[in-house]
């Protein structure tokens, strides 16, 4: 009985926390989430129970402190502009290498120290992970966990582990439950999409039993799924509707399926764009199944494409402007654009 009253009594602390630090923000100010691909971010030291050996100082690559710290302050620069004048309030990442690159660019000076984040190392052959910068003014983290991908016919199989966190968005105080994934490659064509849809399973054993526990389920699901919107293991598996219309209770709404379905993408592959960049939401964040609380504002899903992110030379432009192309420098930011949406606070 005494750890529940200290665990209330945390709880408790937690909001009236929250409530002090957000006393100046306004319930008009939509919420921005976001999801950014980062591309490689590696630190330049040699860990030995993962293989980076690609970005050290002395690789083909020369990945240098100078190289990392340009990668740093180019994508907080990218970031810092996602969504509104002051950045995302929150922005789920993949691709990165451990907590040290997390907390640098976190602590880049484009994002003024504003962001806090959560991270878990995940049990990836090349170590990249996945992790959540959050505007600390903005998102009051409350719990963490992780939960790994398994692939029972295969003991060696390892992939990112899905990064669940729940918290207050201020300064409403609304439960939002974030899901930040990193599905394994299209590297082996068809016979990678079972490992898709493993990851996908687990996702939705997550979400399910979130909507089994509580009235309103203020989910997000945001990630690199590495397929597109009307694949099999996002559309059937996860079961992400293409439509708000098509949505039911305890269903999830894809909001990168109208983009698709324009001919829109955040991935470019062999000159055509892929969707392979989502934020996936749950039935209550449509506005029409919501009338008190947090929700989607309708059509707001976005690509972002900022001019700097993309290659000026006439050859390629149009193309995401990468830090590497082999071994290639070319000092930019990531071969994916980050996508985002509003959150309308009520």
């Amino acid at each position: 009985m005494l750890r529940i009253n200290l665990l209330l009594l945390s709880l408790c602390l937690l909001v009236l926390s929250g409530c002090s630090q957000s006393q100046k923000l306004t319930a008009k100010q939509p919420f921005v989430a976001a999801f950014y691909n980062q591309e490689n971010l590696f630190d330049t030291e040699d860990d030995p129970l993962i293989d980076d050996a690609e970005f050290l100082p002395g690789s083909p690559k020369k990945w240098t402190p100078e190289r990392y710290q340009q990668k740093l302050g180019n994508m907080s620069k990218a970031i810092s502009q996602i969504g509104n004048p002051t950045g995302p309030d929150i922005v789920g990442l993949s691709e990165v290498e451990n907590e040290k690159t997390v907390k640098d660019l976190a602590n880049q000076p484009s994002l003024k120290g504003n962001y806090g984040y959560v991270h878990f190392d995940s049990p990836d052959n090349r170590g990249i992970d996945v992790a959540l910068l959050y505007k600390k003014s903005r998102f009051q983290v409350l719990n963490t966990q992780k939960y790994g991908v398994i692939d029972p016919a295969n003991a060696d199989f390892k992939t990112r582990d899905v990064l669940v966190v729940t918290g207050l968005v201020l300064p409403t105080q609304d439960t939002l439950t974030v899901l930040v994934n990193h599905w394994p490659s299209r590297r082996g064509g068809n016979e990678s999409i079972y490992k898709r849809k493993l990851a996908a399973e687990v996702v939705k054993h997550i979400c399910d039993s979130l909507m089994n526990r509580f009235d309103k389920d203020y989910i997000l699901i945001m990630g690199d799924l590495n397929d597109e919107p009307n694949d099999e293991s996002v559309k059937e598996t996860l079961g992400a509707k293409p439509t708000p219309e098509q949505t039911r209770p305890g269903e999830l709404f894809n909001t990168m399926y109208p983009l698709k379905e324009q001919g829109k993408g955040s991935h470019l592959y062999k000159g055509n764009w892929g969707m392979l960049d989502h934020i996936i939401i749950s039935y209550d964040l449509l506005p029409q199944n919501n009338k008190k609380g947090i929700s989607y504002v309708m059509g707001s899903a976005t690509i972002f494409k900022a001019d700097f992110l993309f290659e000026t030379d006439p050859k390629y432009k149009g193309s995401p402007l990468r830090t590497y192309v082999g071994d290639k420098y070319l000092g930019g930011y990531s071969d994916h654009l980050p996508v985002y949406i509003y959150l309308k606070l009520k």
